[in-house]
């Protein structure tokens, strides 16, 4: 982790030198030593990493290090800060404070250099040899991922079609018997032996779900509740359940299953089962019901009642399946084969350590896909991963252990705020890169806004093996993801390690928000630099007034989100010092209640890069001094009910790159759409739109020359007045738009500017509720001219006609289509699977 630290003040320094800012201009000499020095040291950062866990003398200089490193980057921050009061007040260079700052940071900076250098000797002594200037890394050119997406079906399965079929087989069987008890299944087996994906390929083929009228996922971690595993269960059956008891949830989940033939999953189920009875006894039996578990432990599953001859254990992959795996994913790039043949020997050597586990194998097959394709780097890998085989016999935690140690030092970072999530949480795209950009573990290089690295990060974990997805948007854009238990018992360790996060140090950098936060707790980390809601799918924190009130005291706080929380007084209130928060990049509210109105202190958060005010349905105004907030990069209103407009001149917020839930003012007193064309940096945007004086004649073509907009979403929910549909007609999307969404469209007709000529670059169009009835003329081309749409969403539009011999000549790049509840389409083919290179047609409107 040392050298991700480094990398990223590095980073930040060279940054902030090139600005010139008068305090970091003062300090500059000092600024330059000390880059100096921990450029020298870079080169074996990696290195002492790897052997801090052998080695407790380094282990101790490595955690020296960091400390210094971070009150280097405190100092660095501060003096941004003051060049930025500076430059707002022409009388602040004669105030006394600013004085006794420079000569007290003077002489800090001047000490950790010192102390710096002697930990650059120490390094040097203990690993040997002289440090090495490595001008690739200082220049910020580390490999970035290359690519910024998922390049391999993260669905994949190899080697388990005899393991589905037998527990099917089972549950057919017991079916056909028609016993009127529930029939129990077990899948036992070590961590990483792929008992979950075995127990996912059951319970998402066709075949089952044809079968079973409800189907039931519950995750059950170690730290589970009774009453947390039965709310799991009614989420899963459509029921919020928010306030009920034991008992009341119990005979809910009852009444939802009645009659029913039903599907359990409870995953990764430990030794304590006693749980299990209660919930057991209050579920209806018969009708060839099913309960499947999966565990370690086989005597756990015998006392959940499944029988020895029904518990399965799945088999290490063999050779040729290990093979397979990883050719898949390590060579996903050219179509998961090896054709690089110095690879292959060495490849079957490290896919053979791996001893038949597919974790450990989808571990090393996402590290080596990252990797260049050359033999030497190859051949380092496998006697790396060697050498960790010998430390820890454990070929799943030496290969996870590898893949950390082989990420690129500004995606360690990234990785390590996993940690602070709960045992089998589902976590939001969304949460983690907005806190990576805040905290500023993105790294900026050639021009790319903040949000497409993040996107690569993100990518670049997800590639690694190291991140599960959950959920995708029909598009492929990922939404949802988790981690792997043993993926988290990793990444837990080392961040307590490394003070990333844990509680049993006062250097601790980062707490996850939870319901039973002490005040007292809080008092204790004064180093604080992000303190993130990790609360689980469908639950909320709830928060005491006094602990909400000391969030405002972290001097040094990045990132503030507290997000899916409930407070007992106003956020406003409870937030009123939030603007002593100067280093505050990213804040969320999201989702939060009750939320009426911001701090006013707001203004005062001059470095937010971040606000997401999502789903906050009390928020009724912004402040005007919203438009103050130079830098901020992200703002999401979305789905803010109460919400009316944005405050007048949004469009001197030049930096916007997403800007979400924007409704223009229908009078001078807020934001019109024409301040648009002023955010000229804007990659995302979401419109909504219910009145036709909304968007007067002039403002037609706003968005027409946002050159960096590629992705536009437009919903007129609610919308009144017969105009709408005719001011909607004559907007001018920019023609390179990539992706568009039309959500509740008013009119019969599409409008005009839908079309192949218009918008020449869309590959994903998603059109859901509304009034569509037929498509303009100008939608299915001219002249030869057809859509490049690669995917299609079409979702409760219940007069749209289409036929689809003529959609399908219009797109003929078409891939995937998700067709749901549109009972007026013609010739729209039923689960065509494998069509025209892999279409998925979902069509319900048959149901």
């Amino acid at each position: 982790m040392a050298d991700a630290i480094v990398s990223t003040f590095l980073e930040k320094l060279l940054n902030t030198l090139a600005e010139e800012g008068r305090y970091v201009t003062q300090f500059r000499e000092e600024f330059e030593k000390l880059q100096t020095e921990l450029q020298l040291m870079q080169c074996f950062l990696k290195d002492a990493d790897r052997l801090k866990r052998k080695n407790h003398t380094i282990n101790k200089i490595l955690a020296d290090l960091r400390e210094l490193v971070y009150e280097a980057e405190d100092i660095l921050a501060d003096c941004q800060l003051q060049s930025s009061d500076a430059a707002n007040d022409r009388f602040t260079h004669i105030w006394p404070l600013n004085l006794r700052f420079k000569y007290q940071s003077g002489k800090r900076l001047k000490e950790i250099t010192g102390e710096i250098t002697q930990v650059k000797q120490n390094i040097q002594s203990l690993l040997g040899g002289p440090l090495l200037f490595q001008p690739d890394l200082v220049n910020g050119k580390e490999q970035m991922p290359r690519w910024s997406s998922q390049v391999y079906d993260h669905t994949l399965v190899v080697g388990l079609e005899a393991d589905t079929r037998k527990i099917k087989d089972w549950v057919f069987e017991a079916a056909r018997e028609g016993k009127k008890e529930i029939l129990a299944i077990g899948i036992v087996g070590m961590g990483g032996l792929g008992k979950t994906t075995v127990a996912q390929k059951v319970f998402n083929e066709k075949e089952i779900d044809g079968h079973f009228e409800r189907r039931v996922w519950v995750s059950v971690s170690q730290t589970f509740t009774e009453e947390q595993i039965m709310r799991s269960m009614l989420r899963n059956l459509g029921d919020a359940s928010v306030g009920d008891d034991a008992n009341e949830l119990l005979t809910k989940i009852n009444q939802c299953l009645l009659g029913k033939r039903y599907l359990i999953v409870m995953d990764d189920v430990w030794s304590d089962v006693a749980w299990w009875g209660r919930i057991s006894q209050g579920l209806p039996k018969g009708n060839g019901s099913c309960i499947i578990i999966t565990t370690r432990i086989e005597e756990v599953s015998m006392k959940m009642g499944v029988k020895k001859t029904r518990i399965h254990r799945p088999e290490f992959l063999n050779t040729d399946y290990s093979w397979l795996l990883f050719q898949k994913i390590a060579f996903a790039a050219s179509e998961g084969k090896c054709i690089y043949p110095d690879l292959e020997d060495v490849g079957r050597e490290i896919v053979d350590k791996c001893k038949g586990l597919p974790l450990a194998i989808k571990a090393v097959g996402g590290m080596m896909l990252c990797k260049a394709p050359y033999y030497h780097e190859w051949r380092r890998i496998a006697d790396h991963f060697r050498d960790e085989l010998a430390e820890n016999d454990d070929s799943v935690m030496a290969s996870l252990q590898l893949s950390y140690d082989e990420l690129p030092s500004y995606l360690k970072s990234c990785f390590l705020s996993f940690s602070l999530y709960p045992e089998d949480c589902v976590i939001t795209k969304q949460q983690v890169v907005h806190w990576w950009i805040g905290e500023g573990f993105v790294p900026l290089r050639s021009g790319r806004s903040s949000t497409d690295a993040s996107e690569d990060c993100f990518s670049g974990l997800i590639n690694r093996c190291l991140v599960e997805v959950v959920d995708k948007a029909y598009n492929g854009t990922i939404l949802t993801c988790k981690m792997h238990d043993m993926v988290r018992e990793l990444v837990i360790k080392i961040a307590k390690d490394d003070a990333f996060c844990t509680t049993n140090s006062t250097n601790c950098r980062h707490l996850g928000i939870t319901n039973n936060m002490d005040r007292k707790q809080l008092t204790v980390y004064q180093k604080l630099r992000g303190l993130v809601s990790t609360t689980k799918t469908g639950e909320v924190n709830k928060i005491e007034s006094t602990t909400a009130k000391k969030f405002s005291e972290f001097r040094y706080l990045r990132v503030l989100d507290v997000s899916k929380s409930i407070f007992e007084l106003p956020l406003s209130s409870l937030l009123f010092h939030i603007g002593s928060l100067k280093h505050l990049t990213y804040l969320s509210l999201s989702n939060t209640h009750p939320l009426i109105e911001l701090p006013a202190s707001l203004e005062k958060l001059a470095n937010l890069q971040v606000l997401d005010l999502s789903y906050c349905q009390n928020l009724k105004t912004l402040p005007q001094n919203l438009i103050t907030l130079r830098k901020l990069k992200v703002l999401d209103v979305s789905s803010c009910g109460s919400l009316e407009c944005l405050p007048k001149g949004l469009g001197r917020l030049a930096n916007l790159e997403v800007l979400l839930g924007f409704r223009p003012a229908r009078s001078g007193h807020g934001c019109r759409i024409g301040e648009l064309r002023n955010l000229t940096r804007l990659r995302i945007l979401g419109l909504h739109l219910t009145h036709g004086d909304e968007v007067q004649h002039n403002e037609f073509n706003a968005m027409l020359n946002l050159q960096d907009l590629e992705n536009l979403s437009i919903s007129c929910f609610d919308s009144h007045g017969s105009d709408m549909t005719s001011k909607l007609d004559r907007l001018c999307p920019p023609q390179q738009l990539h992706e568009l969404s039309l959500k509740f469209y008013p009119g019969k007709m599409s409008p005009a500017w839908l079309n192949p000529i218009a918008l020449p670059s869309l590959k994903y169009l998603s059109i859901s509720s509304g009034n569509l009835v037929n498509m303009h003329q100008n939608f299915w081309g001219h002249n030869n001219i057809v859509w490049k749409i690669e995917g299609l969403m079409l979702e409760s539009l219940s007069d749209l006609e289409l036929q689809w011999p003529m959609l399908q000549e219009t797109m003929k790049s078409l891939r995937v289509v998700n067709v749901s509840w549109c009972p007026e389409l013609v010739s729209f083919p039923i689960d065509a699977v494998g069509f025209r290179g892999g279409v998925w047609i979902k069509d319900e409107h048959k149901h």
